[in-house]
């Protein structure tokens, strides 16, 4: 007993002169953490197609004048007619826009001298129809009033909200049965999905025509039919799984 308690002595004496002269005794501890991270990644395609509810047609006006205030005249008279014809078919005034104005000299280049002889103005109007089988009528009604352009008719959807939620189940299940396929195939096992992100395609919806008054001359007499066909609405889905 009397010689372990001299030897714990000389080890605190030893320890204490050390430390004293050779400063403390250095003690490190290293923690090493390791991370494994692996995952499968699969993106799904989800389309529906829906029938147009809307259309936006765009017509426009041309006129000639020897002033500028003549052509504006022209211009604006012509333009408030089909404004006015628009009107009667239903089309509210917040669904007509000015899309486009100009006005432009001409000119004449006898002799290799330049001189204006006139000048001409141009307009459009965009018009968001709202109840799409009056859509002909519109044409119609503005092709009548002077309207002597007609162009950039297209179709959509109002509210897409229910044909995104389709699109997008469709989309999930498409990229979740890759993915089983994919982790059947391999032999590795799926565990939870920790990302998600989804992508949609807008495309346009292009118009049918079957026949218009544009194609055979403006104001003859021939009903303008369209057919509006359908609307593809696409989503993209990617999914990344946890991999076993």
């Amino acid at each position: 007993m009397k010689n372990t308690i001299t030897g714990l002595l000389l080890f605190f004496v030893s320890l204490f002169v050390y430390t004293k002269f050779a400063g403390p005794i250095p003690f490190s501890i290293t923690n090493v953490t390791s991370n494994k991270s692996e995952a499968f990644t699969v993106t799904g395609e989800g389309k529906v197609s829906v029938k147009p509810d809307i259309a936006t047609i765009n017509v426009g006006v041309q006129a000639n004048g020897t002033t500028v205030q003549n052509v504006q005249d022209n211009l604006n008279k012509n333009i408030n007619a089909i404004t006015a014809a628009v009107k009667k078919t239903g089309i509210d005034e917040k669904d007509i826009q000015t899309s486009n104005y100009n006005l432009s000299p001409t000119y004449d280049f006898t002799n290799s001298v330049q001189r204006i002889t006139g000048y001409q103005a141009s307009s459009n109007l965009t018009i968001k129809v709202r109840k799409i089988d009056t859509a002909n009528n519109v044409v119609d009604a503005a092709t009548a009033a002077g309207a002597n352009t007609v162009g950039g008719i297209s179709f959509d959807v109002d509210d897409k909200t229910k044909a995104m939620d389709d699109a997008r189940k469709l989309a999930v299940a498409d990229a979740k049965a890759k993915a089983e396929q994919a982790a059947q195939t391999t032999g590795f096992t799926l565990g939870k999905i920790i990302n998600y992100q989804e992508s949609t395609n807008n495309i346009r919806p292009m118009p049918m025509y079957a026949k218009t008054d544009v194609a055979t001359g403006m104001g003859a007499g021939v009903a303008t039919e369209l057919s509006t066909g359908t609307t593809d609405i696409t989503l993209t889905v990617t999914l990344s799984y946890e991999v076993k």
